[in-house]
């Protein structure tokens, strides 16, 4: 299935918005990412296109972006976002983790460097966490649980001052960079109850898609 070509950031921002959550390159469910529905001379085309979309309407705030599909990047709609934090937490906040003993050491102190020294990249926050082996595998847990997400993404620049590389994540709390009141907005459901409000929302969109196979989906695992 095809939703749209997305031409421009605008058609991105428009995408996202409607369907919720889409994730950025091919899932297991045909046509349900940006790699599949964005025009392919935009794709990789040595001017402003995708890769540099996502930092700016992250920064913009008019949609969240971050690890949140299996482990790999995903945009979140801002009125879906406070139900997957509600689901993926388990109706828990970060200091509920630890007082039930969930969250792992290493998670609780790249969750400590984030909150002294972000909004900030993710190489800057790799150094004041004080490990580095299973950085990674941390910091894409975290986005899983939606504990943290990518505001925008900084540059390394050539000697001309022109940006180039893939970028580096500038790394924040949901709580701080969009407010406790968005990410709290759908606290009054059940976790599960959250879950069946976006996989309405996305059948909505992919009629053709199971319901069951959407949870799976969402789940991340």
């Amino acid at each position: 299935m095809r939703f749209n070509c997305v031409h421009t950031r605008e058609d991105l921002a428009d995408l996202v918005t409607g369907i919720g959550f889409l994730p950025f390159f091919r899932s297991s469910v045909p046509g349900w990412s940006l790699e599949e529905n964005v025009d392919p001379s935009v794709w990789f085309s040595g001017d402003e296109g995708p890769w540099e979309w996502k930092g700016q309407l992250a920064r913009e705030k008019r949609i969240v972006y971050g690890k949140f599909y299996h482990g790999k990047a995903a945009y979140v709609s801002m009125t879906c976002f406070p139900d997957l934090c509600n689901f993926r937490r388990g109706g828990y906040d970060f200091e509920g983790f630890c007082d039930d003993a969930l969250a792992p050491y290493n998670d609780r102190l790249l969750m400590q460097a984030v909150e002294q020294h972000g909004p900030a990249p993710s190489k800057v926050i790799r150094g004041y966490c004080g490990f580095r082996k299973g950085y990674e595998t941390v910091l894409t847990r975290l986005q899983m649980q939606t504990f943290l997400l990518s505001a925008d993404f900084v540059y390394d620049v050539d000697k001309h001052g022109r940006p180039y590389g893939w970028g580096n994540a500038l790394l924040d709390t949901p709580e701080r960079w969009l407010g406790a009141d968005v990410v709290n907005a759908s606290d009054r459901f059940r976790p599960e109850e959250s879950l069946e409000r976006i996989v309405a929302w996305l059948h909505g969109w992919m009629p053709d898609v199971g319901e069951d196979q959407l949870r799976r989906e969402l789940r991340g695992r």
